[in-house]
């Protein structure tokens, strides 16, 4: 369903089970990263209205997401650690050439937050399947589909803005170079990477 071209090896399971605290903190910087991706939408197209509404509501979403995650660290007496740098995403948002219309660059973005949201998806989906941690396991399983509405509300919105056909045919080329970029990741306990 998510079209990923290349799945997560499932080992990166056994690394982020070496150091719980650290895919948590990671989990709830992205959580707040995906807030802010919301917020800047609706700051840089104010007047796509359906889309200013549905990003205020996952602005929200993904806010109450990271209190979900920050509450599961400070339950097992950690503290939020400090945010680090996101290959994943610094890698995937080299993608798409620099400049072109506004309207290209909202594609563009929406387009990037629709496989963000694919991979988080998919990677939820292998942690609730494989972690040996059952309120993790849980707990991952019960965010799944929530990213799954946003990779297809992303690629709807996507289509919707753009010409169709054009937006496949990046969406698929897209898709080919982030599976080039999983080989070289997935070697680290944070959520994309």
């Amino acid at each position: 369903m998510l079209g990923l071209k290349l799945p997560t090896d499932p080992r990166w399971v056994n690394i982020v089970e070496k150091n719980i605290e650290e895919i948590l903190t990671d989990h709830a910087y992205c959580e707040q990263k995906a807030a802010s991706m919301a917020i800047s939408l609706i700051i840089g197209f104010p007047e796509k209205s359906e889309l200013v509404k549905e990003m205020t509501a996952l602005a929200r979403e993904e806010m109450g997401h990271f209190n979900m995650v920050h509450d599961k660290i400070l339950k097992r007496g950690w503290v939020l650690g400090r945010e680090r740098k996101d290959e994943y995403v610094i890698e995937l948002m080299k993608f798409f050439p620099k400049g072109g219309s506004r309207e290209t660059h909202l594609v563009h973005k929406l387009l990037y937050a629709a496989m963000i949201e694919a991979r988080s998806c998919e990677r939820f989906r292998l942690l609730s399947e494989e972690i040996n941690d059952a309120e993790l396991s849980e707990f991952y399983r019960s965010l799944m589909a929530s990213e799954a509405n946003h990779y297809t509300m992303f690629l709807k919105f996507a289509r919707k803005y753009g010409n169709r056909e054009e937006v496949d045919e990046k969406w698929q080329q897209l898709l080919d170079y982030e599976a080039e970029l999983m080989k070289n990741l997935g070697k680290k306990e944070t959520m994309h990477g």
